[in-house]
């Protein structure tokens, strides 16, 4: 077991795993976030990249369309 902190909240997770299987888990659309991930920003490109491990901290911002 591991534990993240998900904007701000701890989250537990069974293990490690990918970026993208977490989004993929939660069903978070990647084209509609933004994520800092440890303190960076990351590219779009980048999230299948990386894997969370313990201690990990996300902040994902949800983009919102308006005028």
């Amino acid at each position: 077991m591991i534990t993240l902190v998900v904007n701000g909240k701890p989250r537990p997770l069974d293990g490690e795993m990918g970026l993208v299987q977490f989004l993929e888990a939660h069903q978070i659309k990647p084209q509609l976030i933004a994520i800092e991930y440890n303190g960076l920003i990351l590219d779009r490109d980048r999230y299948a990249e990386v894997t969370l491990r313990d201690g990990d901290k996300l902040e994902i911002v949800h983009m919102i369309g308006g005028g």
